[in-house]
């Protein structure tokens, strides 16, 4: 079809980019300044506060109030963390502790630290109840198992987030915390009826929406209880009936990422993005990897999809119209917002109240810890967890080749701490723990996932999580004289 300006910027107007540097390339503000929504940055793109701030004060001046967002959950998944943890303790600690005036107070003091730094739309919270062990996507990144516990904190971190001047991303509509496979690798099935998924799955949603939150990104999942098939990123009686007429949501529906395989993995990224915003997406969250050539394929297909039919020009309109609407209240945020003090150490104070201890914790002498490496996925990325940091003597163990002989050698004459990360999750981490305890079973164990395995030793520590501030807490109560000096 002819070159079209209109329609074209129209199409840009769904689009939320990734980019591959820590500056702003040349095709990322002249596609602002032609209409393109927003970017959203990954670890790639930020090195340190002042680059981040310089590079979005940069992003912010090609175009009136780009979206400029990011996933900053908190705990485990975390951006401006990267370098050594999250300062927040995320949506596990904050369920376990179960207080909606401190998950308010630390999303809001998470959303003016994101503030500062030039954001305004943060693809978070996840508010997926997390009913399925062995998720391996979700875990820590949910409040909890509980649908009403989690409804009440996604409401509080709807309301923190947006009073800090950032708009709030409910996720993964309508819900991946039942799955036990990952949207990234696989398109995962929910099997529940269209019952139990309204009394669970949809109930934070419900509870998010009515907190007022700016927009919501779908999952990549399939819910055969709702009598239809393939992603719901695709599907319309997801995004219209159920999201929009039943639920009553008149936000930005944003997709999770379009380069993950459980939507384009056999149909490919630009027909992937047509079919998610005839489904009613209007914002395409396109992933990490997906730059200027691959963008303009996308453009592209939109383009060529409203001359062939498949895609009405007012589905484009619609789409655009909602995102300038979310720009707009950015816009008054910023103006309006007033910023609260003493926020600076809120997220330690909720991560020791959510660590627990079960046992009794013996005075430590000349500790010996031991790390027990677990993979980190996709969705958290290579950030550092453990308690290293305030431990002299500690290493980081592969139960896959490691001896646990050589660990006992190693912490004779110490007393042994071993760190774990939903050891539930790896039997082979299970195996090599339960070696340790059969030769020191007054060992004692930190659980920075999901407390699920426990195994009987000396005492038990949860932090429920693995953020920085988790494992400072942590620290702490085993007697860390590091841990103790940071926090006076």
């Amino acid at each position: 079809m002819p070159h079209d300006p209109t329609l074209e910027r129209l199409a840009n107007a769904t689009l939320l980019v990734p980019f591959e540097s820590l500056q702003a390339p040349r095709w990322i503000l002249d596609g602002l300044a032609d209409g393109i929504s927003g970017v959203c940055l990954f670890h790639n793109n930020m090195e340190s506060p002042e680059q981040v701030t310089a590079l979005n004060a940069r992003l912010s001046e090609a175009a009136d109030t780009p979206l400029i967002s990011l996933d900053e959950e908190g705990g485990d998944v975390t951006r401006i963390g990267q370098a050594r943890g999250s300062d927040y303790p995320g949506n596990a600690a904050l369920g376990a502790v179960d207080d909606t005036d401190l998950t308010r107070a630390t999303l809001r003091a998470m959303g003016l630290q994101l503030s500062g730094l030039g954001f305004n739309l943060d693809l978070a919270p996840s508010v997926d109840v997390n009913v399925a062990d062995d998720n391996p996507v979700i875990g820590t990144r949910s409040f909890g198992s509980d649908a009403e516990l989690v409804a009440r904190h996604a409401a509080a971190s709807v309301q923190g987030l947006q009073e800090a001047g950032v708009a709030a991303c409910a996720k993964h509509f309508p819900g991946h915390g039942a799955t036990s496979q990952d949207s990234h690798h696989v398109l995962p099935r929910v099997e529940a009826d269209a019952d139990l998924l309204r009394r669970r799955e949809l109930l934070p949603f419900k509870a998010a929406i009515d907190a007022g939150v700016r927009s919501i990104l779908t999952a990549h999942i399939e819910l055969p209880g709702l009598g239809v098939e393939g992603p719901a990123t695709l599907n319309r009686a997801v995004l219209n009936d159920l999201l929009r007429n039943e639920l009553g949501f008149t936000g930005v529906v944003v997709s999770d990422a379009m380069d993950m395989r459980g939507v384009s993995g056999e149909i490919g990224i630009p027909e992937a993005s047509v079919l998610a915003v005839a489904a009613g997406c209007d914002l395409l969250c396109l992933g990490r990897f997906v730059y200027a050539d691959q963008v303009a394929q996308v453009r592209t297909a939109l383009v060529e999809a409203v001359g062939d039919g498949r895609l009405s020009g007012e589905r484009l309109e619609e789409a655009a119209e909602r995102n300038a609407r979310l720009r707009a209240w950015i816009k008054r945020s910023a103006e309006e917002r007033t910023r609260a003090g003493g926020t600076e150490r809120i997220g330690l104070a909720g991560a020791r109240r959510a660590t627990r201890v079960d046992g009794d914790v013996p005075p430590l002498e000349n500790p010996y810890v031991v790390e027990v490496d677990a993979p980190a996925g996709i969705a958290v990325g290579e950030v550092p967890w453990g308690l290293g940091p305030w431990f002299s003597d500690t290493v980081r163990v592969s139960p896959e080749t490691d001896e646990p002989s050589s660990v006992l050698a190693a912490a004779s004459g110490h007393d042994l701490v071993v760190v774990v990360r939903d050891a539930h999750r790896y039997p082979t981490a299970q195996a090599f723990v339960s070696a340790l305890l059969s030769a020191r079973p007054e060992a004692v164990v930190v659980e920075m996932g999901l407390p699920i395995w426990r195994p009987d030793c000396g005492a038990y520590v949860s932090t429920y999580g693995a953020a920085h501030v988790n494992g400072l807490s942590a620290a702490e109560l085993l007697g860390s004289a590091g841990a103790l000096e940071a926090t006076k």
